[in-house]
C-alpha cells in the first residue's frame, strides 16, 4: 500500500512539470523565486538576477477594479473637500477685501523699503525713527520728483495750450476747404441733440459722479491704511517671526520661518523687477519722444515710470497723454509715430522683458507669468493683474518648499541639498544661534524622526 502511494506521489510529482510545461505561462502569472519571500499573487516579479520560475494564482479582476475604485473615491473626496475649503477662503477674502488689500500692498511696499530701514537701524537709529524716516523719505522723494517737473510743465504748458487753440481753429477752417459743402444748420442740430441727450442723462451722470467720489474716497482710505501698516511693518517686522515661533512650537515655528522668509524674498524680487521694467520703459519712451521733438519728453518719461507699477491702465494713460501732446504740438504724423513707438515698447515689455525678468527673479516660467496676469485681470481687474504674479510666485514657493520636505523625508535629498533662505536675525543673535543654523537643525531633526518612524514600522 505504501509502495503504491509512493508511486502515485512520484507519478504526480513527475507529471506536474509536464503539465505546467504544456500550459503556456503568461507574464502575469509567472514570477521568479526570491530569497524565500512569498511572492505577491498576480504581480510580475521578474528580475535579471532571479532564474527559477514560480507559478502563482491570478487575482480576480473584480478585486483590482474594487481597489482602483476605492483609490479614486478617496482622491475624489479629497478634491471635493479641498475645493470647498478654497471656495470658503475666497468668500472670506471677498467680504474682508477692504482690510486685506491695504495689508497686501503694505507688505509689498515694506519689502521694497526694508533694506533702507535696516541700514538706518544699523546706524543706531531707534526702530520708530528709522521706519518713519524711511517712509517719509520715500514719499518725499516721489513728491519731489513731481514737484521738479512743475517748472517744465509751466514753461511749456502755456505753449501747448496756444497750439491746441490754433489746432482747433485750423480744424474749423478746414470745413471751408472741403470738396463738399457742410450744412451749418445740420451741425447745430447735431450739437443741440447732444446737449439734449446729456440733460436727459443728468441723473445717471450725477449718480456716476457720486459713485466715482465714493471710489476715490475708498482709494484714499486704502492708501492711508497702507502707509500706516507700512510704518508698523518697518518698525516691528523683525519681531514677527520670533513672536510666531512662541505660539507654534519648535518644528512648525522654524518651518514657518523658512517658508515666510522665502516668500518675503520673492515679493521683494517682484517689486525690484517691476521697477527695472518701468525704468527701461521710461528710458526708451523718453528717448524716442526726445528724438521726435515732442514737448515735455522728460515729464512724460517720468509719468511712464510711475505708471508702470499700475498694470494695463498705467501704460494706457501715459501713452495716451504722450500721443495727445504730440498731436497738439507737432501734428498728426508725429502723433502716429509716437503711437507706434509706445506700442512697440509696450509689446517688448509685456511679451519679452517682463516675463523673462520676473520668471528669473521669482522662479516662475514666463508662460506662467503671462497666464497669471491674464487670469488675475479677468477675475479682479487692474488690482488683480498687479497682484497676480506675486500671488502665483507665493503659491510656487509653498509648493517648492513642500516638495523639498517630501524629498528629505523620502531620502531623495539631504540637508546639504536644500538652500536655506533664513539668515541671522540681528535682534536674536545676541542670545541664540543664527536662524540659519536653527532652521537647518530643525530640518535635520525632522529627517531623523522620519527615518526612525519608517524603521519602527518595517
Amino acid at each position: 500500500m505504501t509502495n503504491h502511494d509512493d508511486a502515485s506521489a512520484s507519478a504526480s510529482s513527475e507529471g506536474q512539470p509536464a503539465e505546467m510545461a504544456s500550459r503556456p505561462a503568461s507574464p502575469a502569472n509567472q514570477i521568479t523565486a526570491n530569497d524565500g519571500a512569498a511572492p505577491e499573487p498576480g504581480l510580475s516579479n521578474i528580475t535579471p538576477d532571479r532564474k527559477t520560475p514560480v507559478i502563482v494564482e491570478d487575482v480576480d479582476r473584480s478585486v483590482i477594479w474594487a481597489r482602483d475604485g476605492k483609490t479614486m473615491a478617496a482622491w475624489a473626496w479629497r478634491m471635493i473637500i479641498s475645493i470647498a475649503a478654497l471656495a470658503l477662503a475666497l468668500v472670506i477674502v471677498y467680504f474682508a477685501w477692504r482690510a486685506i488689500l491695504p495689508a497686501i500692498l503694505a507688505v509689498l511696499v515694506t519689502s521694497l523699503l526694508a533694506p533702507v530701514a535696516k541700514l538706518l537701524k544699523a546706524a543706531k537709529f531707534p526702530p520708530a525713527i528709522a521706519a518713519l524716516t524711511t517712509l517719509l523719505g520715500s514719499i518725499g522723494a516721489v513728491v519731489g520728483i513731481f514737484a521738479a517737473m512743475g517748472p517744465t510743465i509751466r514753461s511749456q504748458g502755456s505753449a501747448l495750450v496756444n497750439e491746441a487753440e490754433n489746432g482747433a481753429r485750423e480744424l474749423l477752417s478746414m470745413t471751408d476747404r472741403l470738396p463738399f459743402e457742410v450744412d451749418v444748420s445740420k451741425v447745430s442740430e447735431f450739437s443741440d441733440s447732444i446737449v439734449k441727450f446729456l440733460r436727459n442723462q443728468s441723473g445717471t451722470i450725477a449718480s456716476g459722479l457720486v459713485s466715482g467720489v465714493s471710489v476715490a474716497g475708498t482709494l484714499v482710505i486704502t492708501i492711508v491704511i497702507m502707509f500706516v501698516l507700512t510704518f508698523f511693518f518697518l518698525k516691528d517686522g523683525s519681531k514677527f517671526l520670533p513672536w510666531l515661533r512662541q505660539y507654534t512650537g519648535h518644528d512648525i515655528g522654524w518651518h514657518a520661518t523658512e517658508l515666510l522668509t522665502r516668500v518675503w524674498n520673492t515679493l521683494a524680487g517682484f517689486l525690484r523687477t517691476q521697477a527695472v521694467v518701468s525704468f527701461v520703459d521710461a528710458i526708451f519712451i523718453g528717448l524716442g519722444l526726445w528724438i521726435l521733438n515732442v514737448p515735455l519728453a522728460f515729464v512724460l518719461a517720468t509719468i511712464t515710470f510711475f505708471a508702470g507699477f499700475i498694470p494695463i491702465i498705467g501704460a494706457i494713460t501715459a501713452g495716451t497723454l504722450a500721443v495727445i501732446i504730440a498731436l497738439v504740438s507737432n501734428g498728426l504724423t508725429n502723433a502716429l509715430l509716437v503711437l507706434g513707438l509706445i506700442i512697440l515698447v509696450q509689446q517688448l515689455e509685456s511679451n519679452i522683458l517682463q516675463p523673462v525678468l520676473q520668471s528669473r527673479s521669482m522662479g516662475l516660467h514666463a508662460a506662467i507669468v503671462l497666464l497669471s496676469i491674464t487670469l488675475g485681470s479677468a477675475l479682479a481687474g487692474i488690482i488683480g493683474a498687479f497682484l497676480a504674479v506675486p500671488i502665483a510666485a507665493t503659491v510656487a514657493v509653498i509648493m517648492r518648499y513642500h516638495s523639498e520636505m517630501v524629498g528629505l523625508r523620502a531620502g531623495d535629498l539631504t540637508i546639504d541639498d536644500i538652500e536655506i533662505a533664513s539668515s541671522e536675525d540681528d535682534e536674536d543673535a545676541k542670545s541664540s544661534l543664527s536662524a540659519f543654523v536653527k532652521v537647518k537643525q530643525a530640518l535635520t531633526d525632522m529627517v531623523t524622526r522620519a527615518r526612525k518612524t519608517r524603521q519602527a514600522t518595517q
